[in-house]
């Protein structure tokens, strides 16, 4: 996959018998290897976005272009088929299975990978090595964080879909979190968007979108700062 291209794409609710756009006409092109943030207060159609580019939610009206692949137009069938081969996501709320070990957790998302993955090397990159045998609940709430991002690379994803991945965290967890974020797209080139609501996290992308009421009211290239030297907000 070389870029997302959304096109005139809108989401539209019927509350009370009236049309409430969630998201409204919004056209974005994302490229391979981005880490893209969107920043937005609750309610400003940050999520939706997520939801519709990735696959997990349809547009009522545009086109999702995954290069000449329109998903906008594919069947609930083949759109579970293109999230399950393309994209992995990771969540504020870990989603761990509590009975299994940190390996037994990532390698899930190994199992339904297009091509076999090294589970252990993904392990050794976010940094949880000495972890392995460990279950969630004997981890900390950044340490949980990690695993769920670890499940998430071993299916080989093209894009990482993060809905307010350190909401949860404190400012050093949440900060070693981002660390491992940048440190998997530098070494795999893994194409990233984020959502967040934090105007400080929003410093480690490549652009920062803003949203507000449905719209992007600007979309800016960025120099990345490393997440030691950003001000938590």
């Amino acid at each position: 996959m070389e870029k997302i291209i959304a096109q005139d794409i809108s989401k539209v609710y019927c509350i009370d018998d009236r049309d409430f756009y969630a998201i409204n006409d919004l056209n974005l092109e994302i490229k391979k290897g981005e880490i893209v943030v969107v920043l937005g207060p609750s309610g400003s159609g940050k999520t939706t976005l997520l939801n519709v580019l990735s696959g997990l939610d349809t547009v009522s009206v545009g086109n999702v272009f995954y290069d000449k692949e329109n998903i906008a137009k594919y069947s609930d069938r083949k759109l579970t088929a293109h999230r399950r081969l393309k994209s992995s996501f990771v969540f504020q709320n870990y989603n761990l299975l509590e009975n299994l070990t940190v390996y037994q957790n990532v390698m899930i998302g190994s199992e339904i990978a297009s091509e076999k993955t090294d589970i252990d090397e993904i392990i050794s990159v976010v940094g949880l090595k000495n972890h392995i045998k460990k279950k969630p609940h004997q981890l900390s709430g950044g340490e949980q964080q990690r695993v769920s991002l670890a499940r998430a690379l071993a299916k080989n994803p093209e894009v990482l879909f993060c809905d307010e991945p350190t909401g949860a965290l404190d400012e050093k967890t949440g900060k070693n979190v981002l660390e491992k974020l940048i440190k998997v797209n530098e070494k795999y080139n893994t194409t990233m968007i984020i959502v967040t609501h934090n105007p400080s996290i929003a410093l480690i992308g490549d652009r920062i979108i803003k949203m507000n009421s449905g719209r992007i009211v600007s979309d800016e290239p960025n120099k990345r700062v490393k997440p030691t030297d950003i001000s938590w907000g």
